[in-house]
């Protein structure tokens, strides 16, 4: 799949610059008019509820900002989540706390899109970008579906979770692909979620029993915390499933309790919290990332062939972790052959200078046009994907003051070492002493030859 996008494009005020997925339609990163990246899905033609879509609040789901939801050519804009697609980012099957999280969170998910009164009808793990090990639920609402098909795909997302088992995904029976994988206290939850879609609200009351809902299993995931967070997968007692196509007689569930602590479910105020302090990493790990990227084009300007060399092979691994090996070194050819030819114009122009009467050291042009190498690598329009990885990896770290202030001020201090450093100290090309003066002569006999 092509990424190319041309940079002249707009749809509305927002301006594509990658197409970055497909699935219903083509989804392009683009900048809205502040600047602010947004991510733009261009829908096939049809009828989207755009306004139902805006009112999905919920950390787990993705924002919609704007969108056409009729037309010739309906889109929907999103806030950009800087988070990679769980059957990506899935490695090694979820145990404990982190399969709580992960199911928790879906279940949160598909429960504030049917408060809004729409489904989402394809969920499924290319749906789930996962950020600092929390799922963000994006493309909503764009197909057909019923509030029971979306409970079945929680329970095939969560079973795929903790398995890494793609037959999850497609087995009638997700469960019992899953097998001794779920935990014991979850299982009945996984069932029930399953064979909600088979049961139905009509067979559910015939047999005296309540159709489950996405409310309701939130809940009760939430209250699986403590059981899950050990670890727990036979030695708990499990609590009886809201629902189950496995049994013959349906029990009428529950009530489910109010929450008392320690095993509370979560209230719109924690969601708001946790919506915040999210929104409080994302902004940080912005940051971070950028202070990375001065760090990076400071020690380019003082040691020109270290610094490219380390960018270089920063860029190349991070981009391996989402793109494999082979495309991330031709990622990086790429970007080495964007960034020569503006090396060169930097080194040319500074030089240049010395038209208007400033002296300019030869040397320091060229490790200036070294810096700039190295800025393009980091932002040509293929380095996103690095940046991008570098920020879950803040992310990650950054939840909290507790962490915020360690790593702001160790990078804050590295990012101004490495300005100082830029601008005061000689630029050497150590160990190559000889590629060093042939640069300087060149670039001095440059700057004779136009006066």
């Amino acid at each position: 799949m092509s990424r190319e996008t041309s940079h002249r494009e707009h749809i509305g005020p927002y301006r594509l610059l990658d197409r970055v997925g497909g699935g219903v339609g083509v989804v392009h990163r683009a900048a809205d008019p502040g600047g602010r990246d947004v991510a733009i899905r261009v829908l096939p033609p049809g009828t989207y509820d755009v306004a139902a879509m805006r009112e999905v609040r919920s950390p787990y789901v993705v924002d919609v900002l704007d969108g056409a939801g009729d037309g010739d050519r309906p889109y929907v804009v999103s806030r950009f989540v800087p988070g990679r697609p769980l059957d990506e980012w899935l490695t090694a099957p979820l145990e404990g706390a982190g399969l709580h999280r992960m199911a928790l969170g879906l279940a949160k998910a598909v429960a504030a899109i049917h408060r809004a009164g729409l489904t989402h009808g394809d969920l499924r793990p290319d749906h789930v970008l996962v950020v600092d090990g929390a799922p963000v639920v994006i493309d909503f609402a764009l197909v057909p579906g019923e509030p029971a098909r979306d409970l079945r795909a929680w329970a095939a997302t969560v079973a795929f979770a903790a398995t890494a088992d793609a037959r999850c995904l497609t087995a009638p029976d997700p469960v019992a692909v899953a097998g001794e994988a779920i935990p014991e206290a979850l299982r009945p939850l996984l069932e029930a979620a399953s064979g909600e879609l088979a049961t139905g609200d009509a067979a559910a009351e015939e047999q005296g029993g309540a159709p489950l809902t996405a409310e309701r299993l939130a809940d009760e995931v939430a209250a699986l915390k403590p059981v899950l967070a050990e670890g727990a997968r036979t030695s708990a007692p499990a609590p009886a499933a809201p629902s189950s196509a496995a049994s013959p007689v349906r029990e009428a569930a529950p009530p489910v309790p109010a929450p008392t602590a320690p095993n509370a479910a979560p209230t719109p105020g924690q969601d708001r919290r946790e919506a915040h302090e999210l929104a409080v990493a994302r902004a940080w790990s912005r940051l971070l990332t950028a202070m990375v990227v001065v760090i990076a084009v400071g020690i380019a300007i003082a040691m020109p062939l270290a610094g490219i060399a380390l960018s270089l092979a920063a860029v190349t691994v991070l981009r391996a972790g989402s793109d494999g090996a082979a495309r991330a070194v031709g990622g990086a050819a790429l970007g080495v052959v964007c960034a020569a030819p503006v090396a060169v114009l930097v080194t040319l122009g500074l030089a240049a200078i010395s038209l208007l009467g400033v002296e300019v050291d030869p040397l320091g042009a060229c490790a200036f046009g070294a810096g700039a190498a190295v800025g393009v690598l980091w932002a040509v329009p293929g380095a996103r994907g690095p940046r991008r990885r570098l920020e879950e990896a803040f992310a990650s770290v950054v939840r909290g003051p507790g962490r915020i202030v360690p790593a702001g001020i160790v990078l804050g201090v590295l990012a101004l070492g490495a300005v100082v450093a830029a601008i005061s100290l000689t630029p050497s090309l150590a160990p190559m002493y000889g590629l060093q003066s042939t640069l300087e002569s060149s670039v001095a006999r440059f700057q004779h030859a136009i006066q």
